[in-house]
């Protein structure tokens, strides 16, 4: 996560404990080599907020931290109109990716909402399963000539989460956009981190060469984009696809229920309808937030089952009780509890947005500490779903840590991997049932042992694999 510049801040939450870093430098080459690690130092010595600082004398970025459950809910839900997301990182998504529905705010941020909300209605979002598994199915029949062999399932799970997101959004034009998302999209993250760290950027019309390998990527995957939404629009007419949730099963049979069509569609009196720029911007939106985000919650419940066998078995043994031979429906996610508790630990234990950041308005009194005004604020699910006081034992992996009684017995914000409050991830149902999906899919399948007993991660725009996750696959006798 990103500092922003707070020059000029009068520090009136002074009370707040600082995290000592080195002399001149503060906490920053800690947080460049170890974000994750130093935040939850952080709160193992200071508390549940807490100062730390980066950069040299005068140049010094200082961050608040909030990491108790009942801290985030106020800076996410109860106080949200307190925390803009106004710092610098936001900033680098926007001029990036877009103003779609992660940037922006304000007027903007609930105009996009009440025209996209339509769309991701639990009925419309159950016909994405369709597609969902038509991938998965595809996946794992590719995995066949490599079976009793070895995959990387954090490259697998990327490639089959960008592909059934790639096919919600595009229907029939897949194979068009797929390659560009994957070749372009790490370079842009790359451009947007790097500059986010930085305590100054140079201008991006500059023609050094990583501002012209960035330009050039979004030159490619915003072209791609139009011209796809070009044809969607001439495509979609004054009446549009129905965005109830009626139409074809998956969304992707071509004839306008894809998920950029009903977009296009999209249409208020009050509000309007989204121009093509800000289709563009949606359409980036979920391409990242849609893909990058799943894919790490399968990788992750992958690679912990491979590590756990009695937990893998017993994964499989509710998946065959349920579905038998059939492929998996929408419907079965409430049939599949257990399935459903592994991808919560999974989330728990790495949260696709491990770090998530604001800018606080006024001053604010959190855990009996002063936010002050002005101030960068995080809170970090990475941190929090570790909280020894809410999380016993908490680097180990139980999904049973989520039955309806041990979640009763949790503050609402002791797990929040998909944020909260007014700007919670509109997408959190596609993100279950995408999961639960490919899962039962897969391990119904085949069967895994990790070779990588860990893998090393770090807070990109999203949670990012360090390394790979390697397991040895082998198809199961049914």
């Amino acid at each position: 996560m990103a500092f922003g510049r707070n020059a000029g801040i009068v520090d009136t939450g002074s009370e707040v404990p600082l995290f000592p870093g080195a002399p001149l430098l503060g906490s920053l080459q800690d947080l460049k080599s170890d974000s994750l690690g130093t935040y939850l130092r952080a709160q193992q010595q200071r508390g549940d907020v807490v100062r730390v600082t980066a950069g040299p004398p005068g140049m010094r970025a200082e961050l608040y931290c909030v990491f108790s459950p009942e801290g985030a809910q106020q800076v996410l839900a109860s106080e949200a109109a307190n925390f803009r997301k106004d710092n610098s990182f936001y900033q680098e998504v926007r001029d990036s990716i877009g103003n779609g529905l992660l940037t922006s705010q304000d007027e903007d941020y609930l105009r996009q909402r009440r025209l996209v909300q339509p769309l991701f209605t639990r009925r419309r979002v159950d016909g994405y399963a369709g597609a969902v598994a038509a991938e998965t199915a595809s996946v794992v029949a590719a995995w066949e000539e490599a079976l009793d062999g070895v995959v990387d399932v954090s490259d697998e799970m990327a490639h089959l989460a960008l592909r059934a997101v790639t096919r919600i959004l595009f229907g029939t034009d897949v194979e068009a956009t797929a390659d560009v998302v994957a070749r372009c999209f790490p370079v842009i993250t790359e451009y947007v981190l790097r500059r986010g760290y930085s305590p100054a950027n140079i201008p991006r019309h500059w023609p050094t060469p990583g501002n012209r390998r960035a330009a050039a990527a979004m030159d490619e995957l915003y072209g791609v984009c139009d011209r796809i939404i070009g044809r969607r629009r001439r495509q979609a007419g004054a009446s549009g696809p129905a965005a109830d949730g009626t139409g074809s099963s998956d969304g992707t049979d071509g004839t306008g229920d894809d998920l950029l069509t009903l977009l296009a569609a999209a249409r208020s009196a009050d509000d309007g309808e989204f121009d093509a720029d800000e289709l563009r911007d949606q359409v980036l939106i979920f391409l990242l937030a849609g893909h990058e985000t799943t894919a790490t919650s399968l990788c992750f419940a992958l690679h912990l089952l491979a590590r756990h066998p009695e937990q893998q078995d017993r994964a499989r043994e509710e998946i065959t009780t349920v579905l038998g031979d059939r492929p998996p429906q929408a419907g079965d996610l409430d049939r599949l509890p257990y399935l459903s508790r592994v991808v919560k630990e999974a989330m728990r234990l790495y949260p696709a947005a491990p770090v998530i950041g604001r800018k606080a308005v006024a001053a604010t009194r959190i855990g009996g500490r002063t936010i002050p005004a002005g101030a960068d604020v995080i809170v970090a699910p990475w941190v929090t779903h570790r909280h020894p006081d809410y999380w016993p034992d908490p680097d180990r992996f139980d999904p049973d840590r989520f039955t309806p009684e041990a979640e009763a017995g949790r503050p609402r914000y002791a797990w929040f991997p998909f944020g909260g409050g007014p700007r919670a991830c509109i997408g959190q149902h596609f993100a279950m049932l995408e999961s639960v999906i490919a899962l039962a899919m897969i391990l119904r399948t085949c069967s895994f042992e990790a070779l990588d007993a860990e893998v090393p991660v770090s807070a990109g725009i999203t949670l990012r694999t360090e390394g790979p996750a390697r397991c040895r696959v082998r198809r199961l006798d049914r």
